[in-house]
């Protein structure tokens, strides 16, 4: 069977790791494969380029002698925000994207699908530090700015660097399967299940962007200890604080309160536990501090609109690969 040919643009100021982090996932999976699966090709309008980091890259083949792809893969960079770089890149997509089987955008190469028509009317995402801009300027997109990857058709596209590795895992599990995928994603010491509608930031990370002073802390302290009682009392001892002052500094700093954080921190953990092998329910529920597993239940469908069973079925990891 012919290898499966993979293109990923590059262009003079590119983000190298969206070159790079798909390239060695389609390695390894066909490491894990034990054969030559991917055939992956770095395309672009001349023969070397320059990344954003002034890393002088090398292309396999120009936009005029590239044969045909089952994949297109457009990496994100700042220039595909300057017309003269981007110009040729969408006049190429538009040129092959109907004969394409999966075009892909990794984090602002969405700027690239937009320029060409490709994302009008589609669901997609990016970077979300860019999803503004993104949403002003391809207005007919139906951006969704907070999910990893999206999948919608022909058209793939991610958030940031590392989505754009997960979005490709995921393109590996469609074509191989999860067993491969797994290997790959092993090979590559990451994690496999980021499900594409996943949060681009996690509640831990969010907290601690935004903690200052005794603050700073206490979103670590409270995820390694879920089995607790985290009670506002619990928590205003521990930042120093008396329960009263403690909950109105948390509510002014983050927009909620401690009890509603809690919830989130605990559902957000038990949706990354739901998917391991040897899992229950109510070994998840019990294990991210819920005293009972109904309640449990309710709170993760309300908060992600399906149940942790159907969760689970969908993410399931195998035992083994």
């Amino acid at each position: 069977m012919p290898a499966q040919r993979i293109a990923i643009v590059g262009y003079d100021d590119v983000t190298a790791l969206d070159i790079i982090g798909p390239m060695e996932v389609f390695a390894a999976a066909n490491s894990a494969l034990g054969e030559a699966h991917y055939d992956t090709r770095v395309i672009a309008a001349k023969r070397s380029f320059i990344a954003e980091t002034e890393l002088t890259l090398g292309a396999h083949l120009t936009f005029a002698k590239a044969p045909a792809f089952d994949t297109i893969i457009v990496a994100g960079g700042r220039g595909l925000r300057d017309a003269k770089i981007v110009a040729p890149i969408v006049a190429w997509l538009r040129e092959r994207a109907p004969g394409t089987r999966r075009v892909v955008s990794v984090c602002t190469g969405i700027y690239a699908l937009g320029l060409a028509g490709l994302i009008d009317g589609k669901r997609a995402t990016t970077h979300w530090r860019f999803a503004a801009d993104v949403a002003r300027r391809f207005p007919n997109a139906r951006l969704e700015p907070d999910a990893l990857f999206i999948h919608d058709g022909q058209i793939h596209t991610s958030a940031g660097i590392t989505a754009g590795i997960d979005l490709t895992l995921a393109l590996v599990e469609a074509d191989l399967g999860e067993r491969i995928a797994l290997a790959a994603a092993r090979e590559l010491v990451v994690y496999l299940k980021r499900p594409g509608g996943q949060l681009q930031f996690s509640e831990p990370l969010q907290f601690q962007t935004r903690a200052v002073d005794r603050f700073a802390d206490l979103a670590a302290w409270m995820l390694r200890n879920l089995k607790k009682d985290l009670g506002v009392e619990t928590l205003a001892a521990r930042a120093g604080l008396g329960p009263r002052h403690f909950n109105r500094r948390f509510k002014e700093t983050f927009g909620t309160s401690p009890a509603r954080y809690v919830e989130q921190l605990r559902l957000d953990e038990a949706r990354k536990r739901l998917p391991a092998p040897n899992q229950t329910v109510d070994s998840v529920a019990a294990s991210v501090g819920y005293a009972s597993s109904d309640a449990f239940r309710r709170a993760f469908e309300r908060r992600f609109g399906l149940a942790p069973s159907t969760y689970r079925r969908q993410f399931a990891r195998p035992e083994s690969a």
